[in-house]
């Protein structure tokens, strides 16, 4: 639920806040006023669509706020619209996509603009009502389609032409026989071969090394001949024995240097045919790495995949019949749940039918029907919409006879019949095209659609506006230097002179204030039996 919004600078909205609360809440005001500014603001956080002009004039980005409290936890969502430039999304101050506020949308925000009634005309949009109100489950379906598909693609992949099937296997032949005989165990042995040949390529320089650095140590006139001659002259002097026992300590260390160099130059050794092995078998894998993969690892890969294929390709009309059968089962799968998608379509087509025509009548229009028609082959995805004003007039496809009056309550009497759903709906101008009793049954059914949603309508009808448990009312000031729009929650008293503009077109008229206060007491009156009705 939508607890708390936040708007600045959208349209001409300098500055807006509202706390808002379950049940309906209504928002009218003067046309121009900025009340539809409300509606593109949750839009916004729905994830809808931000365009630089939306920005109040004169400002460099407007920015949206919305506190929702969702399975009793609180979030709040933001974005931000520059002039110029991607608009920005956080949740609890963490940066998101639009994309992600969609979704998030898509499980607690229902949203209608002033058109999207329009969307009703849809064959998918019907579709989709359909299998919400039937709960037809397409996963099944999917499922099956996609294991079809799959099958599919491998025997396209198999090779139906026999000279590009022996092409391919000769060729595959080659390459797993190539990688097969340099006997790869080790897929870090082109690493290891490289440190052996650095070792075995210098073995001449690296012996001379350990030569010479050992004769520097211990040979005549060399380091340690000229560090005893520094031990005899400290030996005994007081001043010095902390520098002695030093350079023994030191002395001891060349020793241990020295007999490592030594054992280390025996164990060297010059082996030009080792040298020349490991050239040529890192000039072989190097080939092989060039070939069939960036190292060692991949190439192995390869060679089984390779190998995989070959067998594959020379067992062809084995493996072609195998897969044939698996996808003429799963195209007995996939008909099996297109069928049963179809049944489930079919028993919910009436029922949906019969409660939309119920709530018609609710709306106004007591001679109404509606019906659902399902057709094509399995699982019947064609699905059509049927509707009729009149008693006595076969329904007709929607789109050809109803109305902008007669789509909007459509529209909203299968929004009541499909309660289940997002905890908030929002409506903009539901009601346009429409007046007298049909507007009263619009707000009366607004009101009992609070009874389990948050509902928000955007309304130029005091009948619907009446039925509201909040009252928001939009205003326009002009300075001189612009248009803004600020909003209030009307008190019963401010409610009186808001419905008494709406009826009369004069906040002040005497008349339009007693129509407005019996609106005001029908209205109450539908919400106490709304309560009752739903009370535990």
């Amino acid at each position: 639920m939508l607890v708390e919004l936040s708007v600045r600078d959208l349209g001409i909205v300098e500055e807006l806040a509202l706390v808002l609360g379950p049940g309906l809440t209504a928002v009218t005001g003067e046309t121009g006023a900025g009340k539809t500014m409300i509606v593109n603001a949750i839009s916004l956080l729905s994830g809808g669509r931000a365009l630089g002009e939306m920005v109040r004039h004169g400002a460099s980005e407007a920015v949206v706020e919305g506190r929702f409290v969702i399975d009793g936890d609180e979030i709040v969502v933001t974005r931000v619209i520059p002039v110029q430039g991607r608009s920005r999304a956080y949740i609890d101050g963490r940066m998101v996509t639009a994309a992600h506020l969609a979704e998030l949308a898509r499980r607690h925000v229902d949203l209608h603009g002033q058109h999207s009634h329009q969307s009703l005309l849809s064959t998918s949009v019907q579709r989709r009502l359909l299998d919400q109100y039937g709960g037809v489950d397409l996963g099944a379906l999917e499922e099956a389609r996609e294991t079809l598909a799959g099958i599919e693609r491998r025997l396209g992949d198999l090779g139906g032409d026999a000279r590009a099937r022996a092409h391919e296997i000769d060729l595959l032949r080659y390459q797993t026989e190539e990688i097969a005989s340099a006997g790869i165990s080790d897929p870090d042995e082109d690493l290891r071969l490289e440190a052996e040949e650095d070792l075995l390529a210098d073995a001449t320089s690296h012996i001379e090394a350990a030569a010479s650095a050992r004769e520097s140590l211990g040979g005549e006139s060399g380091v340690s001949d000229r560090l005893g001659e520094a031990l005899l002259a400290l030996a005994g002097k007081a001043p010095f024995a902390d520098l002695h026992r030093r350079l023994a300590a030191v002395g001891g260390e060349l020793e241990d240097i020295a007999t490592e160099l030594r054992s280390l130059e025996e164990a060297l050794e010059m082996d030009p045919e080792r040298l020349e092995f490991v050239r040529r078998r890192r000039r072989l894998l190097h080939d092989l790495i060039r070939k069939y993969g960036d190292d060692l690892g991949e190439v192995v890969a390869f060679g089984i995949e390779a190998r995989r294929r070959l067998d594959e390709l020379e067992r062809h009309e084995e493996v072609a019949a195998e897969l044939e059968a698996e996808a003429a089962a799963a195209a007995a799968e996939v008909d099996l749940r297109a069928r049963a998608v179809a049944t489930a379509r079919a028993n919910a087509a009436v029922p949906l039918g019969k409660e939309v025509t119920g709530r018609l009548g609710d709306l106004a229009l007591p001679k109404a029907s509606f019906e659902v028609r399902c057709s094509g082959p399995p699982p019947m995805d064609h699905v059509e919409f049927l509707f009729s004003a009149n008693a006595g007039h076969d329904p007709l496809p929607l789109a050809r006879v109803a109305s902008g009056g007669e789509l909007a309550r459509v529209m909203l009497a299968l929004r009541l019949v499909l309660t289940a759903g997002p905890e908030t709906l929002v409506f903009d101008e539901v009601d346009a095209g429409i007046g007298g009793q049909a507007a009263l049954a619009v707000g009366e059914s607004l009101c009992r659609l609070g009874a389990d949603h948050q509902v928000l309508v955007v309304s130029h009808l005091p009948q619907v506006a009446a039925f509201a448990d909040r009252h928001v009312v939009v205003l326009k000031s002009d300075d001189g230097a612009g248009v803004m729009s600020s909003a209030l929650v009307a008190d019963d008293d401010a409610r009186v002179v808001e419905l008494a503009r709406m009826l009369a077109g004069r906040p002040d008229s005497e008349s339009g204030r007693t129509h407005a206060a019996e609106l005001l007491e029908m209205a109450a009156a539908a919400r106490a039996r709304r309560d009752r009705e739903t009370a535990p």
